[in-house]
């Protein structure tokens, strides 16, 4: 179980947003990088970054910002926002981070996916936001119509490190992790389940740890340790001890 610590970048500076609208964010910390060291210095392994900018517009504006996480901390980077071609996929697999977080191609284009999988063995993750079953793409912004199931059916048997699952009604709301519905996508595939949307206590992090939850790879905190909700090292003691 991977505990990812989260990173949303907006207009150059660390931002947590409200049910993915751009215009509800907080800023946290002008300095991602700051943040970023913060989080490595807690003893977080894994960093998970969203730029914002890029997944709304497609394209990066942030990208020194994340290149300097990159090559000035130790954490393996998890990144996802905008990435949207192989030449995109390739560039940031280059220049160092660990994983690829594909969310709006992991619908619209699934050839792509196809594709940088079988070239990025285990190194790719797709997102897929939901909301009430259906996806939704371009920062939140898109309904696909598109059922989630009906959609990881599509991806069997290929080299997908992981889905990212969000319930994107519990984003940026502190009202706990969605575990009945990332199960239920669970139990539809073989591939690894990240929990993100929601991660609100210490208690959440306690059902992480129990037997049943096994089913799941990781999940994403934000909000909860920028609103101090949480003692995230008293979160990776939990995790590091293991399931109860």
């Amino acid at each position: 179980m991977i505990l990812f610590p989260a990173i949303d970048i907006k207009n150059g500076e660390c931002v947590r947003l409200k049910l993915g609208n751009l215009n509800e964010s907080t800023t946290y910390n002008s300095s991602p990088l700051s943040q970023a060291k913060i989080f490595e210095e807690i003893g977080f392994s894994w960093l998970h970054i969203v730029d914002l900018d890029a997944a709304v517009n497609g394209k990066s504006k942030n990208f020194e910002i994340i290149k300097n996480i990159v090559k000035n901390t130790n954490l393996s980077i998890q990144l996802g926002g905008g990435i949207r071609s192989m030449g995109q996929i390739d560039f940031w697999s280059n220049l160092g981070v660990k994983r690829i977080v594909l969310g709006t191609v992991s619908v619209t284009d699934i050839e792509l996916v196809k594709e940088a999988a079988l070239k990025y063995k285990n190194k790719i993750v797709i997102a897929l936001d939901t909301k009430e079953e259906l996806v939704w793409i371009e920062g939140w912004k898109k309904n696909t119509n598109i059922n989630v199931y009906d959609l990881v059916s599509k991806y069997q048997n290929l080299n997908i490190e992981a889905i990212l699952h969000t319930d994107i009604n519990r984003d940026g709301m502190l009202e706990g992790l969605n575990f009945d519905a990332s199960r239920s996508l669970a139990n539809r595939t073989k591939i690894p389940i990240i929990l993100s949307g929601g991660l609100s206590s210490i208690q959440d992090i306690k059902e992480l740890t129990l037997k049943k939850n096994k089913i799941f790879s990781g999940a994403i905190i934000g909000k909860a340790i920028y609103e101090k909700k949480i003692d995230p090292k008293q979160a990776l003691d939990l995790i590091k001890k293991g399931y109860f």
